[in-house]
């Protein structure tokens, strides 16, 4: 019996990358928590001061705006079920053939949907949010990863 691992090409797809699929969980968990502080400052009624840097930096402007919901659900709460998706599919869905195509799409809906929001943030409010810049980034590296698996996982079907 060997203890080696089996070749690359042996592995089933989503085992081919193991500290990607780390790493996109850990910024998974790291964006549903910036998202949940999100959501608690879109209920709150007191100000943020840790997210108040002056006229152009304000998360309370951002987080309570007009903007800040999608048909009454608030934008923080997509994100907090948009990081728990790309969660399950990294850590309990990772060895699961399809899970790198089904990881890069959820990936880059959220992406889409963060660019646009600060696109909301840039040119509607003229405000922007730290906390919200804080998951635009976070999903723009998980996107990266996700593209990365995507790719060594189509190399070995």
């Amino acid at each position: 019996m060997s203890l080696q691992a089996p070749p690359v090409e042996a592995r089933p797809a989503g085992t081919t990358s193991p500290v990607l699929f780390l790493a996109i969980a850990v910024l998974s968990l790291a964006g549903a928590i910036v998202s949940g502080v999100s959501l608690e400052r879109h209920y709150a009624k007191s100000a943020t001061s840790f997210c108040d840097l002056g006229e152009k930096f304000n998360c309370d402007i951002v987080n309570r705006s007009e903007q800040s919901e999608v048909m009454g659900i608030p934008v923080a709460a997509i994100g907090v079920v948009g990081y728990g998706v790309l969660f399950v599919f990294s850590t309990f869905y990772r060895s699961r053939a399809q899970t790198p195509f089904r990881l890069l799409i959820a990936a880059a809906a959220g992406l889409a949907f963060a660019l646009y929001l600060t696109y909301v943030e840039a040119y509607v409010l003229m405000t922007w949010c730290v906390l919200c810049l804080t998951s635009l980034g976070m999903i723009f590296l998980i996107s990266v990863l996700a593209g990365i698996v995507r790719l060594r996982a189509a190399k070995t079907l």
